[in-house]
């Protein structure tokens, strides 16, 4: 997707706000041009996914695209909800072997194709709240709204453990990340046919404060120079008389000491 903008776009400074699984798809959040540098300041959380977990075989990636490792009957639809409530909250989950977490200065994913063995110590993730869509003895079809650096495909993984059976990940699609819903987004074929609508810097801050500048103001920030603060506190979003983003700023005492500061459009 990347690399699909920046040709759409005629740029090489685009980055992303989060992977997907390739087999997955749903909302990626792109940043574009100068707007890169607001990534530290997004708000990404928490993310929402659909989900569909299949029973009765484990595989290795953890998902559909992997070789089966085990095999199990079906769970009992209990176990299935028992479950549900014990991958519920903070957990601690050990990430799929097939992933970009490194192991020994390595991706992960590097050493599992080539045989190698891959042990990865749990990570804390949160687990906001599952949404049972529908429950058959063959599947769930589950919404999971989560934290950040939570493995869908692991979840799936525990959910067949935890129910005496086997689960894999068979479908996967991000609806939401933070403020962004993926009913907003531009489909693909129109970032493709250069039809992208490229929304201001200042969208992709939706949960900061907006604080106004005078024309004196945005230019003391714009050397980088704190301005008096009149208003708000923590961080802000420095805008100027027309709302364009001027910078990113953090409430220091009285004044607003800019952090990350945009050029002039």
């Amino acid at each position: 997707m990347v690399s699909t903008v920046r040709r759409a776009l005629a740029t090489r400074r685009v980055g992303h706000a989060g992977t997907l699984d390739p087999f997955a798809t749903g909302l990626l959040v792109l940043l574009i041009g100068h707007a890169t540098r607001l990534l530290p300041y997004l708000d990404g959380e928490p993310k929402v996914y659909d989900a569909t977990i299949a029973f009765g075989a484990e595989t290795d990636t953890d998902d559909v695209t992997g070789t089966v490792v085990r095999e199990a009957p079906w769970p009992d639809p209990s176990r299935v909800r028992d479950a549900v409530v014990a991958l519920t909250g903070e957990i601690d989950q050990v990430p799929p072997s097939y992933s970009a977490k490194h192991v020994g200065g390595r991706r992960a994913y590097d050493v599992a194709r080539r045989g190698g063995p891959v042990t990865l110590a749990p990570v804390r993730v949160v687990v906001h709240q599952w949404r049972l869509r529908q429950l058959t003895p063959a599947r769930l079809d589950a919404t999971i709204t989560c934290g950040g650096g939570t493995y869908i495909r692991a979840l799936a993984r525990d959910m067949g453990r935890l129910s005496d059976s086997a689960a894999h990940l068979v479908a996967l699609r991000r609806t939401r990340s933070g403020a962004f819903d993926v009913a907003d987004a531009d489909a693909l074929d129109n970032v493709r046919a250069g039809r992208a609508a490229v929304r201001p810097a200042l969208a992709a801050l939706p949960h900061l404060p907006a604080i106004p500048l005078s024309d004196a103001d945005v230019t003391r920030v714009r050397q980088g120079r704190t301005v008096p603060a009149t208003a708000g506190r923590g961080t802000g979003a420095l805008v100027d008389e027309r709302g364009h983003l001027v910078a990113v700023g953090e409430r220091v005492g009285d004044d607003w000491q800019p952090r990350v500061v945009l050029p002039n459009a």
